[in-house]
């Protein structure tokens, strides 16, 4: 069940589990989320992006040992955008961004991010690893594509995405740890992460 946009307002004022709250920094207008009728949150662009470095990644392969393969230093490169200020998508360029809110989902909810559709009609894309866990806390990493014909600004501060936030348990879910810890809880800035193959995807793809 997807939770509305005003009962979202009356948990971040009063949690229904203190000890396990939502929490979103910096807070919305929760007079205007309460009003809105919405049964999103709406989530503002951050000040860092990471862009790959195409010259020294001709080729991602997830297949290569951990050992021998290039550091996140080496294939992207962190920006840093001031408030009042563009980062230009050129088309067909891919971005990874942060939200500018940081955010703490309790044990009994969870969350997915959708790109707003008037960035959409514009050819802005917002495929981000769209499900939020119980318990996550951290910057939604928002995964920028420009799918249009001419470039396009964005900037830090804008109304990017939206969150909705729906029940994951009943409503008393004392759950207050993240099940599923990875390298993405806690962060304040973009990063690209690794991909883990699991041993069924090593054995598939040895050659015989």
């Amino acid at each position: 069940m997807i939770i509305k946009a005003a009962e979202l307002a009356k948990e971040l004022t009063t949690p229904k589990l203190p000890g396990d709250p939502l929490i979103i920094t910096p807070l919305p207008d929760l007079k205007d989320l309460a009003e809105s009728g919405a049964a999103s949150l709406d989530i503002r662009l951050g000040c860092w992006f990471l862009s790959c470095r195409t010259i020294h990644a001709g080729l991602l392969d997830v297949y290569e040992e951990r050992e021998n393969a290039p550091n996140e230093a080496k294939i992207a490169k962190s920006h840093y955008v001031p408030f009042g200020e563009s980062f230009v998508l050129h088309p067909g360029a891919f971005v990874l961004g942060v939200s500018l809110e940081w955010i703490r989902l309790p044990g009994n909810r969870a969350a997915y991010v959708i790109g707003r559709s008037s960035w959409g009609r514009h050819g802005l894309i917002i495929a981000t690893a769209t499900g939020v866990h119980p318990g996550f806390t951290g910057c939604l990493t928002l995964e920028m594509t420009n799918v249009g014909e001419v470039p396009i600004t964005v900037k830090p501060g804008t109304q990017i995405c939206q969150l909705f936030v729906h029940q994951a348990g009943s409503a008393s879910d004392e759950s207050r740890d993240f099940v599923n810890p990875s390298e993405f809880i806690g962060r304040r800035k973009p990063i690209l992460g690794t991909i883990e193959l699991d041993d069924w995807a090593r054995k598939l793809s040895r050659r015989i």
